[in-house]
């Protein structure tokens, strides 16, 4: 890049700036990640006042500064308004914002990340199913990143898993740090540590905590942790089943029109449970936490309370 660019992008993080501009994070087609200023955004007359807001996306025309580059005009392609009339999809766009930060590239097309970023972020607005889109966009995020979890075979013996949904004690694992499903028989046999009860992920729970080295105390030695089959969330049939279609592109919506129990206080906990398990995981393999992710805790739990609106 050099002088004044073009570039389709869409604005994923927005901060002030000096008297009356706005900083922006941009995912854009052409370049990747870029961070610009669009001065004086922020005036009650500019131009660039709407057009700098969050989740918008923009043709640009675009000045290479030597240290920020300056946005100079943009005209808006697209942007989702239904986002910021509820707090809970405000959130999950936030989350998936966050995601995509992780991931994104700089001075490198991202075609694809800008593209699934605008669809499941149309589909978390327009549907009612708020928990279930943003799960199923996680996961795709996961698989364009490279790191899809294997929930279709165990971890252990490659053997393929179908969850029995006539069984309501039937329960498989899911190991963090071994990328996946686990049975959990095979699960014991490996790993004595992994025979004591096994519990469920709480709400307020670390996996980047639990599944990495921990000290003893100020300045001393990071201990060895222990082995990666002692971290394991137990899944019901449903949570598994719904976590193996999620590889589908349009696994949600389907399920919306064939039958709509999809919203019932079961399947929101089930919902619950597969993102927090897609939360975990994200976490560990992208090395980093995901700060938006107390706001969705605060907005899905208890997952049958319906969405605070502002």
């Amino acid at each position: 890049m050099s002088g004044t660019y073009k570039a389709i992008g869409i604005n994923l993080k927005t901060t002030p700036s000096g008297e009356s501009d706005r900083l922006l994070t941009i995912l854009t087609e052409e370049f990747g990640l870029i961070r610009a200023i669009a001065p004086g955004a922020r005036k009650h007359k500019s131009s660039l006042g709407g057009r700098s807001g969050l989740f918008v996306v923009n043709q640009l025309l675009i000045v290479q500064g030597r240290s920020l580059d300056k946005v100079i005009q943009a005209e808006s392609l697209e942007s989702y308004p239904g986002l910021s009339q509820s707090l809970s999809k405000l959130t999950a766009g936030q989350y998936l914002a966050e995601l995509a930060l992780c991931q994104a590239l700089s001075d490198q097309p991202q075609v694809e990340l800008l593209c699934l970023m605008r669809e499941h972020l149309s589909r978390v607005e327009k549907s009612p199913a708020t928990l279930a889109c943003l799960t199923h966009a996680s996961f795709h995020l996961l698989a364009l990143a490279g790191i899809t979890p294997q929930v279709q075979e165990c971890c252990v013996t490659q053997d393929v898993i179908i969850p029995d949904l006539s069984d309501p004690n039937w329960r498989i694992g899911f190991s963090v740090v071994s990328g996946g499903t686990v049975q959990l028989a095979e699960l014991n046999a490996l790993s004595p540590a992994s025979a004591r009860p096994q519990k469920k992920i709480s709400p307020s729970s670390s996996t980047i905590a639990q599944t990495t080295a921990k000290t003893t105390a100020k300045g001393s030695k990071p201990v060895s942790a222990p082995p990666s089959f002692a971290w394991v969330t137990q899944l019901n049939a449903l949570e598994l089943w719904l976590l193996q279609g999620l590889a589908q592109p349009n696994f949600v919506q389907d399920l919306l029109q064939a039958d709509e129990a999809i919203l019932q206080p079961d399947y929101d906990q089930a919902w619950l449970s597969i993102e927090r398990v897609l939360r975990h995981y994200a976490q560990y393999h992208l090395d980093r936490p995901i700060r938006s992710a107390a706001l969705i805790d605060a907005c899905f739990v208890p997952a049958n309370a319906p969405s605070p609106c502002p």
